[in-house]
């Protein structure tokens, strides 16, 4: 576990929410690791605590990191309480500097989100309702299953055809995970449908977006979701690695904070993807659906794999 000082500090600012994400971000950026980890406390707090804060921390803290004007915005305001019970495998988990598959720290990240309080989904779902669309998009209804047969049947080049390519060439699941198996539809509103949209369409938004399925990219498609709705998972799975970097790892902070806020801003950008009619548009080109949703393909700062380059080389 990091020292007393730097735990103690660390869960205060999740509790009280005081701090200026925006100042933070451009000390950061600056070599700051102090207000590195304090950045990533107000990011914690989002996601365990308060998430009708999401937007407030993250558009200030990507307007500090770019160098851009930001307003003030008050952190500390909410009802919601850190579970004691989150911080010794949060903090476990900080000091594991073991690698582990991406199944087994989803899985992990995952167990972390069920340290938070009684009332903690009835704000989710609230602040959800809250992004541009969602409304619209839940009141659509339980969202239909996607088919293997029916994205067979798309032509070459079309997005349908592309996206049956991806599932097909990684061994992926259509729908990540079973929502039956997960008792999905005993999540409460709008969760029920938010959670099950995001297992459809986490794969697809990859092609949508232009992200590619490598180790950045998935940390740029977990920022880009978050942005869309404010995805629970999205705002722990952040702040988690973000704080471990800031702690534990801090020389791949500035790339971890520029991959996070670009596409941050990218989700921030795009038009509601939630409740668009995927069926409606599986024979089209992909490069035609992007224009027709007015979605752009996310740009990057730095090759895709550059993760993976690392780790053939031996220096990741």
């Amino acid at each position: 576990m990091p020292e007393i000082a730097v735990t103690q500090r660390f869960e205060s600012i999740v509790q009280s929410g005081r701090g200026d994400p925006a100042a933070l971000a451009r000390a950061a950026k600056q070599g700051d690791m102090q207000a590195a980890a304090d950045l990533a406390a107000l990011l914690t707090r989002a996601g365990w605590v308060e998430p009708a804060l999401i937007i407030d921390v993250y558009d200030a803290a990507a307007a500090g990191w770019f160098g851009d004007d930001a307003p003030q915005v008050d952190l500390t305001r909410g009802t919601g309480a850190a579970s004691p019970a989150l911080w010794q495998p949060f903090w476990d988990f900080i000091d594991d500097m073991v690698k582990t598959d991406a199944g087994t720290f989803t899985l992990r990240t995952a167990a972390l989100g069920e340290h938070v309080d009684q009332d903690f989904k009835a704000r989710a779902g609230k602040a959800s309702l809250a992004y541009p669309g969602v409304p619209a998009a839940v009141a659509q209804g339980w969202p239909e299953r996607f088919t293997m047969d029916q994205l067979a049947a798309c032509p070459d080049g079309s997005l349908g055809n592309e996206f049956h390519r991806q599932i097909i060439d990684n061994n992926f699941d259509l729908e990540v995970l079973d929502r039956d198996a997960l008792g999905l539809a005993n999540l409460p509103p709008p969760l029920d449908y938010l959670n099950v949209r995001i297992l459809q369409c986490h794969d697809l938004w990859h092609i949508i977006g232009g992200y590619h399925t490598t180790a950045l990219h998935e940390v740029g498609i977990s920022a880009f979701q978050l942005s869309q709705f404010g995805h629970n998972y999205s705002a722990q799975f952040l702040a988690f690695i973000i704080a471990k970097a800031a702690i534990r790892r801090p020389e791949g902070f500035a790339l971890l904070m520029e991959i996070t806020m670009g596409a941050w801003r990218h989700g921030r950008g795009t038009p509601q993807l939630l409740g668009v009619d995927w069926a409606d548009v599986w024979n089209e080109p992909t490069d035609t659906v992007r224009q027709r949703l007015g979605v752009s393909a996310y740009v990057s700062p730095v090759p895709p794999d550059l993760v993976e380059q690392l780790e053939r080389a031996g220096m990741a």
